[in-house]
């Protein structure tokens, strides 16, 4: 007669499979990050290959537009910077017309009336590479936070010390803070607006918030000249995603939030800030998804 099998006792695992490799189970610390809003899909009755071609056709003109701005406009570096930024204005209202007429991309700007007319700290999300340049006409006279390594490129870091922008060094830490505020003070004196991104580089939609201290920083120190902090939301990164080639038709908005007045503690500004700038963000993403 054939041995009966043992039952095995509930909750124990069969002496067969004890020593098979499971697969882990990760554990989840706190809330799972979000994942990356998904790209806008193609409009009806325009194909993907439609898609590829108005990208080809538009990263061509961007380019060759770019490139003339910078060569045909190198007499402004030795003009007055006010014509230089100009001519900057200039550059930036045309990639965004070709963008339109080319590729289908509206551009809807919302909260003008929280812009002050005087110096600011202007506070905003970093998606795409349009940022940097569809700002430049809706600011006064502004100055952007930006990288230093930028200023070696020819022409476009020439054209950027002419601008007045404010480099940062990274690398430098401590002493890189310090230049930064003394730069920005200085432009703020002048009446310009302050340009920075928190996050310091482009995020993709829907990515978990980076915030770094260097807009911390800047709000207390401009903060003693009496200056307010206007965050900012978009969700351009869907329609100029950041690393690739394809860009896409429909509505990028520009939503300017109600100011932060000064004399707030560090952290209760930084999630003030943070959470302006990411539920609003949030919400634009969902329009965008809804639309």
């Amino acid at each position: 007669m054939k041995a009966q099998r043992q039952r095995e006792p509930r909750g124990r695992v069969p002496e067969p499979e004890r020593g098979r490799k499971r697969k882990p189970v990760p554990e989840r610390e706190g809330a799972p990050e979000p994942k990356p809003a998904p790209l806008p899909q193609p409009e009806p009755g325009r194909s993907g290959a439609g898609l590829v071609l108005c990208s080809l056709v538009f990263n061509a003109a961007f380019y060759l537009a770019t490139t003339l701005f910078l060569v045909l406009g190198s007499p402004l570096l030795l003009a007055p910077r006010s014509w230089a930024m100009a001519g900057l204005a200039a550059h930036a209202k045309t990639i965004l017309y070709l963008q339109r007429v080319i590729v289908g991309t509206e551009l809807e700007v919302r909260g003008r009336e929280h812009l002050p007319e005087g110096a600011a700290l202007i506070a905003a999300k970093h998606q795409s590479a349009w940022d940097t340049m569809a700002f430049i006409p809706l600011l006064h006279d502004p100055a952007l936070v930006m990288k230093a390594e930028l200023m070696h490129i020819p022409f476009y870091g020439w054209f950027s010390r002419k601008f007045g922008m404010i480099p940062i060094e990274r690398k430098k830490g401590a002493a890189a803070l310090r230049a930064m505020v003394r730069a920005a003070k200085e432009r703020a004196r002048a009446g310009r607006h302050i340009l920075i991104f928190p996050e310091g580089t482009r995020r993709p939609p829907g990515a978990p918030p980076a915030y770094k201290s260097g807009v911390v920083l800047l709000y207390e120190e401009l903060g003693r000249l009496g200056l307010s902090c206007v965050p900012v939301a978009v969700n351009s990164g869907l329609y100029w995603p950041r690393r690739r080639f394809m860009r896409y038709p429909g509505t990028i908005v520009i939503e300017f939030l109600e100011p932060i007045p000064p004399g707030l503690a560090r952290n209760a500004f930084r999630e003030r800030l943070e959470g302006a700038i990411e539920e609003a963000t949030a919400r634009l993403l969902r329009e965008a998804d809804a639309a």
